[in-house]
């Protein structure tokens, strides 16, 4: 080979060199960089990013364990009683939910309500991506430096059925009862006693048949992956339905801040349709905030040291459980029979006359059997609820309950 082409030859040899060593570099670098602009921040201070500082040899692989630290669970540092715990209720909604109902019901709990789909609301995410997920992580990024005591996560609906019936399925009832004390104590607490649906075994990250019912299930063991590279993905991953939950300030800071920002950039970046990257969060609060797979507590101790409904224990709870869906039973017979005549009535009002032959027929005088039933159990029922309310208000009922070690002059 001559000079001439010798020396273009080397030329281009030394520009794809400097060309890789700075692909390299801009590779590594890229965990740092990308969140920048969603509100890293100062927090990265002076750490080493995954990689290593290349100025001093070769990269190394990324340094994921101590970049992702365990987190130290503890429980709560103790606090004096009577102490005024300070909460902030964090709402996830949309432009066509209406939050008034907070203003009558709750006038002087301190709320931020994020409007998910309204970019000019003085609250909303950075994208309307992930559901409730997005705004939940915006929060905590954003409020990292300055958290309440204890920081509420809720829907904006005040009436749904994954509220607790023994709460009367009312928003504002597991607000106002909430015991912050043990939000406090515990640090992690799912707003949902119930475990029906989501206990005590329900997502399985390693099915690999779609259940059109648990439709994220078939990808969570890609996304854990994806969220958790260092930890093993679980067989089972289990809590009380549905994404409300309650976090202590030492919660939330026993994780770093760069976590939740790793977390958030999970979702602006997966290409999973919005409404499964948020259900696939469902089942990974309980995780990132306690480090178990399973968190699944008793629900006559949930009733109890959570919202003050005292049933006297496990036993006591249980049977009034026995009562209750008895009379849940005798209410659905008693729709059920009368959507029957109901149909029957529309057929004939329409003309379908034939039809309305071939109907199924209420059974004659059943109403009055399941009415007479109704009225028999639901005192029963309404007459628990209340004694266990007040039981409740005796924060020595709701330590023996929970099984804490309670002094006197102790408090919720």
């Amino acid at each position: 080979m001559t000079k001439k082409k010798i020396i273009p030859f080397l030329a281009l040899t030394v520009v794809l060199f400097f060309f890789f060593l700075y692909s390299s570099q801009t590779a590594r670098d890229t965990w740092q960089r990308i969140p920048q602009h969603i509100g890293l921040g100062d927090h990265v201070g002076d750490s080493e990013p995954p990689g290593g500082d290349l100025s001093n040899g070769p990269p190394k692989d990324p340094d994921f364990a101590n970049w992702n630290p365990k987190p130290n669970f503890k429980p709560g540092s103790p606090m004096p009683s009577g102490h005024n715990y300070t909460s902030v209720l964090v709402i996830a909604k949309t432009k066509e939910e209406d939050t008034s109902w907070m203003d009558t019901e709750l006038p002087d709990q301190v709320k931020a309500v994020y409007v998910a789909d309204d970019p000019t609301a003085p609250l909303h995410p950075p994208k309307n991506k992930g559901h409730e997920v997005m705004i939940y992580l915006s929060w905590i990024i954003d409020n990292y430096d300055n958290l309440p005591d204890v920081a509420i996560f809720m829907h904006a609906h005040q009436r749904t059925w994954h509220n607790d019936d023994i709460l009367d399925h009312d928003a504002a009832n597991l607000v106002k009862r909430l015991s912050r004390q043990r939000v406090w104590r515990e640090g992690f607490v799912n707003m949902r006693c119930s475990w029906y649906p989501g206990c005590p075994d329900w997502m399985h990250p390693g099915e690999t048949e779609e259940n059109v019912y648990k439709q994220e299930e078939v990808l969570l063991a890609k996304s854990w992956s994806e969220l958790f590279p260092l930890d093993e993905v679980p067989a089972i991953l289990a809590q009380p339905c549905c994404a409300q939950f309650a976090l202590s300030r030492e919660r939330i800071q026993a994780k770093p801040h760069t976590q939740y920002v790793w977390y958030r950039e999970w979702l602006f970046s997966t290409k999973l349709p919005d409404f499964l990257s948020g259900r696939i969060w469902e089942y990974v609060w309980q995780f990132v905030f306690t480090g178990n797979n399973v968190y699944c507590p008793k629900e006559h101790i949930c009733f109890c040291d959570q919202f003050g409904s005292c049933f006297g224990g496990e036993q006591e709870f249980d049977d009034f459980i026995k009562v209750k869906n008895e009379l849940g039973d005798r209410e659905r017979d008693l729709r059920e029979w009368e959507d029957k005549g109901k149909a029957i009535q529309e057929a004939k009002d329409e003309g379908r006359f034939e039809e309305a032959e071939q109907m199924e027929k209420p059974e004659p005088g059943k109403d009055k059997e399941f009415r007479k039933e109704i009225d028999r159990l639901r005192p029963i029922v309404d007459g628990l609820k209340r004694d266990a309310v007040e039981r409740g208000k005796d924060p020595k009922n709701r330590a023996k309950e929970a099984g804490r070690e309670w002094h006197e002059g102790d408090d919720f």
